[in-house]
């Protein structure tokens, strides 16, 4: 992952994932607060608007209450690099893992 997560930011959106999974919507800031057990509605509010400028979590004004969290794991971008691993020279390798490793994504190896 590229971008740092603290303990409460995470279980904020673990909260998220699981809630909108088991509803098919996404939560109220009340129901965040009630659920994690915060007693400030603008606390909730400023723990999101975190997450939203660090690219954990996206919010969609035009529907109100969307919030959708950002896969961090990077699928695509791993799925990539493992692919050009897997021609590349000894010499481009080095440049995939470094590239790897400035960009934050895990789990490359030679393949």
């Amino acid at each position: 992952m590229g971008i740092k997560i603290t303990k409460k930011q995470q279980r904020l959106l673990d909260f998220i994932a699981d809630y909108t999974a088991q509803n098919d919507v996404s939560p109220t800031y009340r129901e965040i607060a009630a659920g994690l057990g915060l007693k400030s509605v603008s606390g909730v509010a400023e723990h999101i608007d975190r997450l939203v400028s660090l690219g954990a979590l996206r919010k969609n004004d035009e529907f109100g209450r969307v919030l959708e969290v950002v896969d961090l794991t990077f699928p695509e971008t791993t799925s990539l690099f493992r692919s050009r691993m897997y021609i590349a020279s000894d010499s481009e390798k080095e440049i995939l893992r470094q590239a790897a490793k400035i960009l934050g994504v895990e789990g490359i190896e030679d393949e």
